[in-house]
């Protein structure tokens, strides 16, 4: 699971070729942006969190965390991370490649307004070796993204 069902997503879509694989580990937004030399924030980290359904995906710019109560506002819940084991079963990505890409099952993704001010962000391809460069457009179309959320705030 994980970058092998990215691959085959991205194939179908004609930008496989665009998955950067990298020897250094991108497990953490530190170790991703070192890796892709970038900036943190460029990292769109993908974070799991409990819903009324099950899961939800919230894509955010890696400098930033959840802020409880605009996702208490905005989702009518309590902010609660899933655990590893409950992120794998859900999404059949590992903790430091989950993306909104590939995914086992079909999960709400919402992208944070942290992501707008970048041109091009970096999100994992389901695995801790490998990112994509996807313009803004792009992530909203690759990730099938339900909608742009304001729930995140500076670490």
């Amino acid at each position: 699971m994980g970058l092998l069902e990215v691959r085959n997503e991205f194939e179908k879509i004609g930008i496989v070729d665009q998955i950067i694989i990298l020897e250094e580990c991108t497990s953490t937004v530190e170790e991703a942006a070192h890796a892709l030399h970038i900036e943190p924030a460029r990292v769109a980290k993908t974070l799991t969190l409990k819903s009324k359904e099950g899961c939800l995906l919230i894509v955010t710019a890696g400098n930033r965390k959840i802020d409880n109560s605009k996702f208490k506002k905005t989702f009518k819940l309590k902010a609660k991370m899933l655990t590893p084991d409950e992120a794998y079963e859900y999404t059949g990505h590992m903790i430091g490649g989950i993306c909104p890409f590939g995914l086992k099952q079909s999960i709400p993704v919402y992208l944070d307004v942290s992501l707008k001010k970048f041109t091009k962000v970096y999100p994992a391809c389901g695995d801790a070796h490998s990112a994509i460069g996807l313009s803004i457009e792009e992530l909203e179309q690759y990730s099938h993204m339900k909608e742009w959320v304001d729930v995140t705030k500076d670490q």
